[in-house]
Order: C-alpha cells, then sequence, then structure tokens
C-alpha cells in the first residue's frame, strides 16, 4: 500500500489548493446573527451554478462519451472518497427508479466500501490500490465509463480509479473542484468547477460538494435522455416501485397522451405497467405484444417506436 505522504508535505499541498483557502473576512463569523449566516451561506451557494456553466462545453463533451458507449451496454461507475464518494453513491442510486436502469448499470464507488456511506473509513481515501481492486472487481470493459470525483482533485483513490481504468481502455472523466488538478489531467475527459474558499475553511461538503451533485446530475439525466430514457421531459422508463410511482405513472401517461383515466388503465394492464409501452399502444394503437417488438427494435425509443408504428 501507497504510503500516506508526511504531514508537513500534506500541508504544503493543501494550502496551494483554492478549496483549502483560509478567508479572513469571516474570522468571526461565529460571531454573527444566524441570519446573517443564512445569507452569507445562501450568497456563496448562488455562486456554485456559474462555476458550473463555465464548464459546460466539458461536461456535454463527457455525456456524449459516456452515452455512446452505454447504447453499446456499458456501465458508468462513480468513484470517490467521502463526500464525493457519497455523492457518487447516491447519484448511482436513484438511477433505477428514475430511469428503470438495469443492476450494475450505474454503479457508485466509495472509498472503504458501504460502510464509508456513514462513518469513516481509516486510510481509504489515500489508497490507489484499493481503487484497482474495487474496479477489478468489476471486470471493467473498453465499453465502461470511471468518473473519478474529488473536490480536491489530489485524492489517491479518485486519482487511482481513474489512471487504472484508463489502462483498461475504459473511458475516463476526472471531476474536481481546483484548477490543474491531477484527477482532471489523468482522464480523458478532465471537467474543474472551480468553487473557491469554502465558508468554513476546508469544509468541501459545501460548495464543492454541490457542484459535484450539479454535475453527477447532469452527467447521468443527460445520459439517460440520449439513451431514450425519457419523451420530452417525462420519465417514461420510471419504475412504478409504490404507490406514488404508480400514480406518477398513471399521469405521465395521461400527459404524454391526453387520454382518458380508463383507457390508461387498460393501456397500463396490457403493457404490465410499463409506462413507456402504454403510451405506444395509446399513441399507435398497438396492442401490448406490438408494442414492446417496436421498443426492441428502436433500442428503446419511444419517438423512433412511434414513428416505426405510424409510418
Amino acid at each position: 500500500m501507497t504510503s500516506t505522504p508526511h504531514h508537513p508535505d500534506l500541508r504544503s499541498q493543501l494550502e496551494t489548493l483554492a478549496t483549502e483557502a483560509f478567508r479572513s473576512e469571516l474570522a468571526e463569523i461565529d460571531q454573527l446573527p444566524t441570519l446573517d449566516i443564512t445569507r452569507l451561506m445562501n450568497g456563496e451557494d448562488a455562486a456554485v451554478a456559474a462555476a458550473v456553466a463555465e464548464r459546460l462545453p466539458e461536461i456535454a463533451a463527457a455525456i456524449d462519451a459516456v452515452a455512446a458507449r452505454m447504447a453499446r451496454g456499458g456501465r458508468l461507475v462513480y468513484a470517490g472518497a467521502g463526500t464525493a464518494g457519497r455523492l457518487g453513491v447516491l447519484d448511482a442510486s436513484e438511477c433505477p427508479p428514475t430511469f428503470n436502469t438495469a443492476p450494475g448499470q450505474v454503479v457508485g464507488l466509495i472509498a472503504g466500501g458501504p460502510d464509508a456511506m456513514v462513518t469513516s473509513v481509516e486510510g481509504a481515501e489515500d489508497s490507489p490500490e484499493l481503487a484497482r481492486a474495487d474496479l477489478d472487481a468489476l471486470a471493467l470493459t473498453a465499453d465502461d465509463t470511471v468518473v473519478g470525483v474529488s473536490a480536491s482533485g489530489r485524492t489517491p483513490y479518485a486519482v487511482g480509479a481513474v489512471e487504472h481504468a484508463r489502462s483498461l481502455g475504459a473511458l475516463t472523466v476526472g471531476l474536481a473542484c481546483n484548477r490543474g488538478s491531477a484527477l482532471a489531467a489523468a482522464a480523458e475527459h478532465g471537467i474543474e468547477v472551480v468553487t473557491g474558499p469554502e465558508l468554513l475553511t476546508g469544509s468541501t461538503r459545501l460548495k464543492a460538494g454541490t457542484a459535484q451533485k450539479l454535475v453527477l446530475n447532469m452527467l447521468s439525466t443527460i445520459t439517460m435522455i440520449r439513451l431514450g430514457k425519457t419523451y420530452g421531459n417525462l420519465m417514461v422508463d420510471v419504475r412504478a416501485s409504490n404507490e406514488k410511482l404508480r400514480a406518477r405513472s398513471r399521469r405521465i401517461v395521461a400527459l404524454a397522451t391526453g387520454a382518458a383515466d380508463d383507457d390508461i388503465e387498460r393501456a397500463l394492464a396490457a403493457t404490465d405497467g410499463e409506462v413507456k409501452h402504454a403510451i405506444l399502444v395509446l399513441l399507435a394503437d398497438v396492442d401490448g405484444p406490438t408494442a414492446a417488438r417496436l421498443l426492441v427494435e428502436s433500442g428503446g425509443h419511444l419517438r423512433a417506436a412511434l414513428a416505426a408504428a405510424l409510418g
């Protein structure tokens, strides 16, 4: 295992990072009224979207590359430590109910494993070897994508994951919140969203974490749009696993088709509750099996299936 850098060396590294900078003007923030602190924090947060906006071309290029590989059956894998790792796990865990992704299609790896979601795992983030082992357990292919996430851009687990994935031919994306980061340099697609010093010195769960969440939202959501998981801005691949989602499914079919409630219920019954299939049944006037076949032939893209049915 790689040894942890000596504390003076690590301290000097941290002092060069914008995300770790000390803001003397906030040195007495603890003396302010609570409302004033909320205003300060809200003002800080308002700057995050602008920082993300500066990186939209790089984000879009990464999304197109990810979508091309996932269309061939590849997986999207996030790898990070601490807050960055937790955000990756969160984004991955929300893809199955939102987009009906297959198990293992979007994966979140956090240094130290599942226990690290709720507790600190000593030394895990300092180990590129651990990242390599976690990725090897997935048996990566050239169709897969690994997104390393790290506020500092120097976390050994995230950098090690990207370097190992790239050596195996997988697509790599490095998401950091400092300029000139090792993580972005190691990746095929480097994305550096520079959010600057935090309200609390070095607390990168704040602006940096918010920026990472915004970018991960884009990566997964727009990739799924490109893969045909939506119809317009409707989540037509939503998995109706509870009563709220079943109600949402009915509403999505209604918005897409304008059909009467009874017709919607019949279409959903004929398609085993599959929203995309039910919409095709109603709009193209086909039966459930025909809708299923058309969607298979169109690679799951509802617009293409509709065009084939009506053309």
